[in-house]
């Protein structure tokens, strides 16, 4: 950090160090003059291992950087360009980072997160002042009882948690015509590379609040796609782990069979350093008991030569989407070729035999699931279930579905029950041909340490008529086997961030971050977005 980003830095911090509480939009707007729209290089767009040198140096407090934090989400998310990513904030976190400050000088630091700011996806529970809505309006105002595991682990490891994202309603589950990034609650969240595209869903909040430097960490979660595809279009790393590996606890579902937490960040390590604070075994959660003692020092896989003898399967069947995004993934190859690795042309096996079984597990699985959590931490809800949800929507016509319906909502509601044979042949299929006749045939047969190929293709103009229009994805077999997934930039496309996917067998996440964390030191692809309005070209 050079000499005028310590003035940045202490102007931001002189602007609202001192304070108890969120800052005042009075302080918001003095503080917004160190908050620029571009902060590459600065402290703010640094990662955790450059602000916890600076704290431990005493150059910085977790108190100096909640605020800072806070002011740039006043002036670029709430004004400025107006993102629109973050849903809430955290009345508390200023509180918070100064009692993680006093840790600090009494020399107890909890660990590598002590005292950084982080963001929660709004369907996450945490049992503070802030609710857990999934931005929906039904839960507008309510409070979780208490913390999802995941809060919590996170909050032992000393994170901040300094407000909540919006995100695609009920986490893109809600209608076949969805337009992703907008909720009842929070409406529509903008990409910071280019003002009128998506963000992708269902974490867009999460990734365009860490794209545009609102605060160091997110955490999203996927059942297909949600936190890699945002990743990728927002120009960040996402980690979605093994099923069983960070526990569900406490996160508004979709679906059991394949919903997870995970990392969204600006570096492998910032994700490498938070997926080994948000793992740990759950007895809430019984699908941890499959990932209990797999977790591992996931730091210590973080070295520059991850990727040599390693053996790439290219899955070649996820290509051919855009000539564009080809040519730039051929070049990535290229790469990983350079630094050691063995790359290998192969056909992901079976990979169009799941698509109609997976949204029937889906469909059957978020009416049971929804009930419980509502139960469990949410008993105070004015909905209980799925049967007063589509009725809440109904009666909310004109604020929840003015733009798209609730088909999913009312076909979840249709169904009998997870004891159906049609359920349990369709979740069969499911592990069958993304599993066995998957990607563990492909893997077995060509001897492969990885899958790789482009996560997906450039953020999309939102549209709200027609809905979205994905540019391909590689998500769906790592989502519906529950195998880990990384997505790390790959450079751009028209100024489109695009990433490279690299997935792997069950809890072969060390392995991977390996290999994500050589081809990001090799490249570095990543640039700070400058927020342009469009990247369309004119006559």
């Amino acid at each position: 950090m050079d000499r005028r980003d310590f003035v940045r830095l202490g102007l931001a911090t002189t602007a609202v160090a001192g304070a108890a509480s969120p800052v005042t939009a009075a302080a918001a707007a003095t503080a917004a003059t160190a908050a620029t729209v571009s902060v590459a290089g600065s402290i703010l767009d640094a990662g955790v291992l450059e602000q916890q040198a600076q704290m431990e140096a005493g150059k910085l407090s977790s108190h100096a950087l909640v605020s800072q934090y806070l002011a740039r989400i006043a002036a670029i998310d709430k004004r400025g360009p107006r993102l629109n990513s973050v849903i809430e904030i955290n009345p508390d976190a200023l509180t918070i980072a100064g009692a993680m400050d006093r840790e600090r000088a009494a020399k107890k630091v909890r660990g590598p997160l002590h005292g950084i700011p982080v963001l929660l996806k709004d369907n996450i529970a945490t049992g503070d002042k802030m609710s857990t809505s999934a931005g929906s309006l039904a839960l507008a105002g309510v409070r979780a009882s208490r913390d999802a595991h995941v809060a919590a682990q996170l909050r032992a490891a000393g994170a901040v948690i300094i407000g909540k994202t919006n995100l695609s309603e009920w986490a893109n589950m809600r209608s076949t015509r969805s337009t992703s990034g907008w909720s009842g609650r929070g409406g529509l969240t903008k990409n910071p590379y280019a003002l009128d595209r998506n963000t992708s869903g269902s974490s867009s909040g999460s990734g365009a609040a860490i794209a545009a430097s609102l605060a160091t960490l997110a955490v999203g979660t996927e059942t297909d796609g949600s936190i890699v595809s945002p990743a990728s279009t927002c120009g960040l790393v996402g980690i979605k782990p093994t099923l069983g590996l960070v526990s569900r606890s406490g996160i508004i579902p979709i679906a059991h069979s394949q919903d997870t937490a995970g990392p969204m960040t600006r570096t492998v390590t910032d994700a490498a350093l938070m997926l080994a604070a948000m793992a740990g075994f759950d007895a809430s959660d019984p699908v941890t008991k499959d990932g209990a003692g797999k977790a591992t020092d996931y730091a210590a896989a973080l070295v520059k030569d991850g990727l040599k003898g390693k053996r790439l399967g290219v899955a070649r069947n996820f290509f051919g989407k855009s000539d564009a995004v080809d040519a730039l993934i051929e070049k990535q190859l290229a790469v990983l070729r350079a630094q050691g690795a063995v790359l290998v042309d192969v056909k992901l096996p079976n990979a169009d035999k799941y698509d109609d079984s997976e949204t029937e597990v889906l469909l059957y699985e978020f009416k049971p699931g929804l009930e419980a959590y509502l139960a469990g931490y949410a008993p105070h809800a004015p909905i209980k279930n799925m049967a007063d949800l589509v009725a809440f929507n109904v009666r909310h016509a004109d604020k929840e579905m003015g733009f798209f319906a609730q088909e999913h909502l009312v076909k979840s509601q249709a169904t009998a029950g997870l004891g159906e044979k049609k359920y349990k042949d369709a979740l069969a299929n499911n592990h069958r041909y993304a599993r066995e006749e998957g990607i563990d045939q492909v893997m077995k047969e060509h001897r492969l340490d990885a899958l790789v190929a482009p996560t997906g293709g450039p953020a999309w103009l939102t549209d709200f008529i027609n809905g979205d229009h994905y540019g391909g994805s590689f998500s769906s077999p790592a989502a519906v086997a529950g195998y880990p997934h990384i997505t790390v930039p790959a450079g751009y496309t028209n100024g489109l961030p695009v990433g490279l996917s690299f997935v792997g067998a069950a809890f072969s996440e060390s392995a991977l971050i390996g290999m994500a964390y050589a081809y990001e030191q090799a490249t570095l692809h990543r640039r700070a977005p400058r927020f342009p309005a469009t990247v369309n070209r004119t006559a």
